[in-house]
Order: C-alpha cells, then sequence, then structure tokens
C-alpha cells in the first residue's frame, strides 16, 4: 500500500490553463504595443517630400541658413531665442567664400550672382549683429 501512494504522490498535474493565461497577456501586450505605437505616429509631423535636387544652389541655401541661425536672425517656432554664435556663423560664411574662390571661372551667371548675393546679405548681417 505504501508503494501505491507513492506512485500517486510522485504524478505530475499538468495545468494547461496557464499557457492560455500567458498566451492571452502575450495578444494583450501586443495589442496595447501596436495602440501606442500608433498614437506615437499621429503625434510625429507628416512625412517629408521629396529632397530637392542636389546642386549649387541648395548647398549655398544650406549654408546661408545655417549661418541665420547662427547669427540669430533665423529662429524656429516655440523656440526660445538663443544668443548669436559669431564663431560658428563666421565658419558658414567663411565656407561660402571658399565655394566662391575654388568655383570661379566654372559658375553660370545665375549661380555667380546667387553666391555673390548671399555672401553679400550674410557679412551685412554679422557685422550687425556683431557691432
Amino acid at each position: 500500500m505504501a508503494d501505491q501512494e507513492n506512485k500517486e504522490e510522485k504524478k505530475i498535474i499538468v495545468d494547461e490553463d496557464w499557457k492560455q493565461e500567458a498566451q492571452r497577456e502575450k495578444e494583450l501586450l501586443a495589442a496595447k504595443e501596436k495602440a501606442e505605437k500608433q498614437d506615437e505616429q499621429k503625434d510625429e509631423p507628416e512625412a517629408r517630400g521629396p529632397l530637392p535636387e542636389g546642386n549649387l544652389a541648395a548647398l549655398i541655401s544650406m549654408l546661408a541658413t545655417q549661418a541665420l541661425f547662427s547669427l540669430g536672425l533665423l529662429q524656429l517656432k516655440g523656440q526660445e531665442e538663443r544668443k548669436p554664435d559669431l564663431e560658428l556663423a563666421k565658419y558658414n560664411i567663411d565656407m561660402l567664400e571658399t565655394i566662391e574662390e575654388k568655383t570661379k571661372g566654372n559658375l553660370t551667371e545665375e549661380e555667380e550672382r546667387v553666391l555673390s548675393t548671399t555672401l553679400s546679405e550674410l557679412r551685412m548681417g554679422y557685422v550687425r549683429v556683431a557691432g
């Protein structure tokens, strides 16, 4: 009889409910993550459009924009006003001057005009802010 009782005690009871419960929890977490991801996507700004053609005018514009931000002449909406960073502004203006020097004689009239006008305006802005 003792042997029979030991055999009954050694029986392994398999509870299948825990597997179902774990699967339900997994599905709930996946649904929650999916909902959070959708909410995040709604909060993000819409995807940008295609990038413009990479050309000299775009390069000039990019460096000029950086210089204007550095001078404090351009601000982003909702961003607090920052102190001008004259060193960074001068760096960007110097980069444009380098482009002007290295491309001399290889630009169209329009490209030359855009570059020289941009440089003139940035230099005047620099003097105004620095003074």
